[in-house]
């Protein structure tokens, strides 16, 4: 199996990003307000490492269409606008939640707090699970623009 060094990275960032914000969940149930703090702007870090990786790679390589049977290919295409989806909705509500956070806005910050992560949760599992499809299950079709890959080109 040869991984390639991209995706992967930033699969790994995912995921840490998923970990440190179950973490931190895990922190503030226990009133462990600082701890709370770092352990969030980690997860905030890791996701956006992650977006950077992800972003550079799809400006100047491209994305990878996925290349498991043709039978299959529209379902991948549903999961993936369904992480597509996640991804954006997680992302925008992760900073939302940062920045009620970091301005002491608590009252807003701890309602959606329980939501986004779940909403990140999602997303990282989701993001794995396109990783597994296009570079573990399955060899991986050829790299093109994203939105080729995503409507199959």
């Amino acid at each position: 199996m040869n991984l390639p060094l991209l995706p992967t990275i930033s699969t790994f960032f995912i995921v840490l990003s998923a970990i440190l914000v179950a973490i931190g969940w895990n922190l503030i149930r226990r009133r462990k307000i600082e701890a709370h703090k770092k352990v969030m702007w980690g997860a905030g870090a890791a996701a956006l490492t992650f977006f950077i990786i992800y972003l550079s790679r799809t400006i100047f390589v491209g994305n990878t269409s996925f290349g498991g049977p043709d039978e299959y290919k529209i379902y991948y295409t549903i999961f993936l606008i369904f992480h597509i989806t996640l991804a954006t909705t997680g992302g925008v509500m992760g900073l939302i939640t940062i920045w009620w956070g970091w301005k002491n806005r608590l009252d807003k910050h701890r309602k959606i707090g329980p939501v986004t992560s779940v909403v990140w949760f999602f997303t990282a599992i989701t993001g794995v699970m396109v990783y597994l499809l296009l570079y573990v299950i399955y060899e991986g079709g050829h790299t093109t623009s994203v939105f080729k890959a995503i409507l199959g080109g």
